[in-house]
């Protein structure tokens, strides 16, 4: 296995770690319910982000073509939906209430991967680049999908420990709207990047 790790790991660990949907949504989530009731989000996440690994292990090839007519369609998409998610901070009272149900918690982990181009964007690269070496064996393709997903949840769960850190500061009405508006704008932001919007100023 000829693999330059040094390289794939620094791409991996500054990609999964750095603010995005998945990253801040979880810090909003440790904020809103700490991080033992936002565990279900994680495992979501982890498990969407499984499933898109896998796909983009066996199907990078072929979507690395269907890519350029389908990617603008994709990132306004993911756009949207991370468009939503931010609506949803503005109005979040972090009354630490319990959350609706531990499977719709799940479930929105794991649709938000669905929705997400960064993660496609991201298996893409890793699969096509870094791990091209190894696209005939599927064993290891399987085993770096997990890795990633681990790796993911990781990084999520520190974001949700972060963001339940100060939880308790969020009493403050003040404080509470700071949070929430850069919470948003930054969720914003990542749906301008997403969307292309910003190449076209």
């Amino acid at each position: 296995m000829n693999l330059e790790l040094a390289p794939l790991m620094s791409f991996v660990v500054i990609t999964t770690f750095t603010p995005g949907p998945n990253n801040i949504s979880s810090a909003s989530m440790g904020v809103r319910v700490g991080y033992r009731k936002s565990v279900n989000y994680l495992f979501g996440i982890a498990s969407g982000f499984f499933v898109i690994m896998i796909a983009c292990a066996y199907l990078s090839s072929a979507l690395l073509t269907i890519i350029p007519a389908a990617e603008r369609y994709l990132r306004w998409i993911g756009a949207g939906y991370i468009l939503w998610l931010a609506t949803g901070l503005l109005r979040a009272n972090y009354s630490f209430v319990e959350p609706e149900g531990t499977a719709t918690a799940f479930i929105q982990g794991f649709m938000l991967q669905l929705f997400n181009p960064k993660v496609f964007i991201y298996g893409l690269t890793l699969y096509s680049t870094f791990l091209a070496t190894i696209s005939n064996r599927l064993d290891y393709l399987s085993l770096f999908a997990v890795a990633f997903a681990l790796i993911a949840f990781t990084a999520t769960s520190l974001w949700v420990l972060a963001g339940a850190t100060i939880k308790n500061k969020l009493e403050n009405d003040r404080v509470r709207s700071v949070v929430n508006t850069m919470l948003s704008f930054l969720l914003i932001y990542t749906a301008i990047e997403l969307s292309g919007v910003a190449t076209f100023w």
